[in-house]
């Protein structure tokens, strides 16, 4: 996404406050002067808080994760090799990103944050998840097809169980600050998909 705007700046901005100090914990004043916007220009294109943050889901958080995980994903000759390719590449970056060390994954700190105060984050963020899942379970029903997975495996369900343990390995860093554990639990996911061959 382009940044050069003022609308866009004041979303960076503001991606980078909510990532560092929680939504919540969050300054508007912080956000407006780093965007180098007034906090009129800010409440012109956002009229609150709460809006800015459903932006930062739909416009920030999802497609970075679009990019990240679901891009590799599509039309993948070998979708469960595609899969572990993108856990260990992204794992890879992120154990030596100091920034996600710290912060952890920025659309789960969102959904723990927010989801039990917000209903409308929830739903936000459950429809990045949702999106997420039907990727992966579409890549899953190729593989299926081509007989790369057994017959047998609940594509839908395997997708679920992948997506939620990207929220927990990424989680589990953030608070051990143990990349080595963030590795180990990548590999263990691989090894759980290699299981899933004929």
């Amino acid at each position: 996404m382009a940044m050069e705007n003022t609308r866009g700046r004041i979303l960076q901005a503001a991606f980078e406050e909510f990532y560092r100090n929680g939504f919540q914990g969050g300054s508007l004043n912080h956000i407006a002067e780093k965007s180098g916007a007034t906090k009129g220009a800010l409440f012109h294109y956002f009229r609150s808080k709460a809006e800015l943050g459903y932006a930062i889901v739909e416009e920030v958080i999802q497609p970075s994760g679009n990019e990240r995980w679901i891009n590799p994903l599509k039309e993948s000759n070998d979708p469960v090799e595609a899969i572990k390719a993108t856990f260990r590449r992204n794992i890879r970056d992120d154990v030596t990103n100091i920034e996600m060390i710290e912060h952890g994954c920025p659309l789960n700190n969102l959904a723990q944050e927010m989801s039990p105060l917000d209903e409308d984050f929830r739903m936000r963020i459950e429809r990045s998840y949702a999106r997420w899942r039907e990727a992966i379970a579409d890549a899953l029903e190729r593989a299926k097809q081509r007989e790369q997975i057994k017959k047998s495996v609940d594509t839908k369900g395997v997708a679920a169980l992948i997506v939620a343990c990207q929220m927990g390995i990424w989680g589990t860093m953030r608070n051990t600050k143990d990349g080595k554990l963030m590795i180990q639990s990548g590999e263990a996911l691989c090894s759980y998909l290699d299981s899933l061959k004929p």
